[in-house]
């Protein structure tokens, strides 16, 4: 089994005018350049219909954009975040919202 990387979520809404160097080096200033190339740093916009993925690799960064054309993604907590976590929400799943009741067995016979 492949470890992951821990995937961190910017507090704030973020200008999407920056690029890699400019969202890398707001990274970098809020970590420190070590823990900032360890981890994935998700970003949303002021109205929550855009979002990016900073990470990087061995070689150097990676940025992934998406924008819905309908609707926004749900808001979650800032700090670390599981890639699960981060695929549910890109699907646009709230995490807040609770599923499933929990189910108690019980003995029948």
């Amino acid at each position: 089994m492949t470890p992951t990387l821990p995937l961190f979520v910017c507090a704030e809404a973020v200008d999407f005018r920056l690029g890699i160097d400019g969202l890398a080096l707001r990274v970098q200033a809020s970590l420190g350049p070590q823990r900032a190339l360890n981890a994935a740093h998700v970003f949303f916009n002021r109205g929550r219909d855009k979002v990016k993925v900073l990470w990087y690799d061995r070689h150097g960064w990676w940025l992934m954009y998406k924008r819905l054309e309908r609707g926004r993604f749900a808001s979650i907590p800032s700090g670390a975040l599981s890639d699960v976590e981060l695929r549910l929400v890109l699907e646009g799943v709230d995490l807040s919202v609770r599923r499933f009741a929990p189910v108690r067995g019980v003995r029948v016979a």
